[in-house]
């Protein structure tokens, strides 16, 4: 069962979803503070959504009444070996709280995520300008937010990973949990496990914000003839020796570190020397085409990246199409057919299964109360009429 808004706690569902689990959201009747959350279809519905909640089935239910609040109560705590699985970041309180649902099923597993590790409110931007990464994004001193909702995305991982671990305790001790994790605290875990807490801690001088350069390596961008430009990357050995091999500069490389009295095979000469090697390798890129700085840099084994716009991305990229087996045309009803990853993982052992569309709102409603509740089309009819619940929208 999962009861969620946003990125995070979809992701998580999602994730289980694409490995094979039966994942069932509920939804408050109307759709919840996501529903409509941009980007839009052309027919206004939302894409954001319906991309993060893929191959889940949906039970639309009143939150505000007492008898939806214990159907969902039911759901969560249905016995069954398969069962008792909930994840949400919806506040644990009230008819949701732990103790309240522990009670109806000792061996529940209840996986929460809360914005910090106090219960308060959190997302990527408010956690980002914390913990410091947008002084270290673009140039200068004014901050620079990043889009990507880069913990969203872990934390959703981390929630299917938590209910995993959970369920394996289980299986071995018969014994469910509560599991809390914050989004802030994902975050600041992962600041440490890089290295940045220690860094700032222990080294005297500050990390700045340096642009499209890789901080302690060699890597930036570079301006083709034909105004395409690329990013290439030394960080190994290998790939240094192959940036220097394709751009013919090995006498002026060599020239460089004995100016500067540096080893460009250390990752750190590298960087300390950033600007001039970029200097070197500037007019390389400036007097080819794209076309032919591709065909020589793959031939030489640079490790490099075209930039392009995310429309160029779906529109001309083969990985970005049925080409690339993570992706499927997928029929999404209300929006119409467009590409649908599955999930990244594959395993030898599994069928690889393509992506399904997301559920309408509440399209599994009366199936869900019949095949988990048992209940009986007269009582599930009585509850539409109450309007406890709510079946698929009409489009």
């Amino acid at each position: 069962m999962e009861g969620s808004a946003f990125v995070a706690a979809p992701s998580g569902g999602m994730t289980l979803a694409q490995l094979g689990a039966d994942v069932i959201r509920f939804d408050q009747l109307g759709g919840g503070i996501d529903y409509k959350r941009w980007p839009l279809s052309n027919s206004g519905k939302s894409l954001y959504w319906n991309s993060l909640n893929k191959g889940k089935r949906s039970i639309a239910v009143d939150f505000r009444n007492p008898k939806g609040r214990e159907l969902i109560q039911s759901l969560i705590t249905e016995p069954g070996e398969d069962s008792g699985l909930f994840v949400t970041n919806f506040p644990a309180k009230g008819f949701l709280s732990d103790d309240v649902l522990r009670e109806k099923r000792r061996d529940l597993i209840y996986v929460n995520l809360t914005g910090d590790r106090n219960g308060g409110s959190a997302v990527d931007y408010t956690v980002n300008s914390r913990i410091g990464l947008p002084y270290l994004t673009g140039e200068g001193q004014i901050p620079v937010n990043n889009p990507f909702p880069v913990w969203d995305v872990l934390a959703g991982q981390q929630i299917a990973v938590a209910l995993l671990a959970a369920e394996r305790h289980r299986l071995k001790s018969s014994q469910g949990q509560f599991v809390k994790l914050a989004l802030a605290d994902v975050a600041m875990a992962t600041m440490g496990h890089l290295g940045y807490i220690a860094e700032a801690q222990l080294v005297s001088e500050n990390r700045q914000a340096i642009g499209n350069h890789i901080f302690g390596t060699f890597g930036h961008d570079f301006v083709c003839k034909d105004g395409f430009r690329v990013m290439i990357v030394g960080i190994s050995q290998k790939q240094w020796d192959a940036i220097v091999r394709v751009t013919q500069t090995q006498e002026e490389i060599a020239s460089l570190e004995k100016e500067l009295n540096l080893n460009f095979s250390r990752e750190g000469d590298r960087f300390s020397a950033r600007k001039k090697l970029c200097e070197l390798f500037i007019p390389w890129f400036a007097k080819i085409r794209f076309a032919d700085a591709k065909k020589a840099l793959d031939e030489a084994g640079v490790c490099w990246g075209r930039y392009q716009t995310v429309e160029e991305f779906v529109k001309d990229d083969p990985e970005c199409s049925t080409e690339n087996p993570l992706f499927s045309m997928v029929d999404q009803p209300g929006i119409g057919e467009y590409l649908t990853p599955s999930q990244a993982m594959k395993f030898s052992e599994f069928e690889h299964e393509p992506p399904g569309p997301a559920p309408l709102l509440g399209q599994h409603t009366d199936e869900i109360l019949a095949e988990i509740l048992n209940m009986g089309s007269l009582e599930i009819a009585r509850l539409h009429d109450e309007k406890i619940v709510a079946g698929a929208e009409v489009n």
